[in-house]
């Protein structure tokens, strides 16, 4: 596995190692599960969801993640005091389920957040033909990121939502994706798609919101009959579309839309200022 960790240490299985070591990373096999957290003025955004995620994931593959979530806590808030990265990504890589030895590795990664004008103006995205063989399990697999970052390049787009075979829009290759007409935010089944965190916290919004959910896949031939889209995810939060190929959208712009995004940075808000204590 490639070696991608950042700052000055990561952690190994509850070791502390200088990122210049890469025993922990030779480790790791090609069936490895991850989460990404966003560490927000040094609080893990919604922490536990995550690793609850994590642990899911390894049961899909059939087996057990062997630390406890407070043992994992621990070492997230380790990594953040020793490298004082109190504004990043944090990775957490479970692997070798199946040897003696479970390898858990947390570690800062590179990361990527929208600008105000990202924000202001909405991201421009384009269509990518693919999918994932197992959409509930967030395991690496380097192949797929890798054509979808070069294609992403080439384009010169934000993002690249993923399409089946079928023509339907199942998801973004790092994000869940919302289609909104009038009072109706259109999503893709809940059996089909990466659960993400965000995710989660939108769906209940929009509750709270009195909007409808509607858990239907978009086929690319409806396009056209949307007043705006956006985009989720841990490092976007909610991120308006503004172009989905040749589409356009004016989603920054969308009241809706705007409503989601307020409502969904009150609640992150809620939850930092409610883990302050425990710090």
């Amino acid at each position: 596995m490639k070696a991608e960790a950042i700052l000055d240490y990561y952690i190994c299985n509850g070791k502390v190692l200088s990122t210049e070591n890469l025993n922990g990373f030779n480790k790791i096999s090609f069936s490895s599960i991850y989460e990404v957290i966003r560490i927000i003025d040094g609080i893990p955004l919604y922490k536990n969801d995550h690793i609850n995620r994590m642990r899911k994931s390894a049961e899909l593959l059939g087996y057990k993640i062997n630390k406890s979530n407070s043992e994992i806590s621990k070492e997230i808030y380790n990594l953040i005091e020793i490298n004082k990265g109190y504004n990043l990504n944090i990775k957490i890589v479970s692997s070798n389920p199946d040897n003696q030895e479970q390898i858990l590795l947390v570690y800062f990664v590179k990361s990527f957040y929208p600008s105000v004008e990202n924000y202001g103006n909405g991201v421009d995205t384009i269509l990518f033909h693919s999918y994932r063989e197992n959409p509930h399990v967030k395991i690496v697999n380097a192949d797929i990121r890798v054509k979808v970052n070069i294609k992403i390049k080439e384009e010169k787009v934000f993002e690249a939502l993923l399409v089946n075979e079928n023509g339907y829009i199942t998801e973004g290759s790092r994000s869940n994706i919302f289609f909104v007409n009038k009072e109706k935010i259109y999503t893709a089944p809940s059996g089909k798609v990466l659960l993400g965190i965000t995710r989660k916290k939108i769906l209940q919004v929009c509750k709270d919101l009195s909007f409808d959910i509607i858990e239907e896949h978009v086929h690319i031939d409806q396009l056209d009959n949307f007043d705006g889209v956006f985009m989720s995810g841990t490092s976007v939060g909610i991120l308006p579309i503004a172009t989905i190929g040749d589409k356009r959208y004016n989603s920054s712009h969308n009241i809706i839309i705007n409503d989601i995004q307020k409502a969904y940075l009150k609640n992150v808000e809620e939850y930092l200022n409610s883990m302050k204590r425990f710090k």
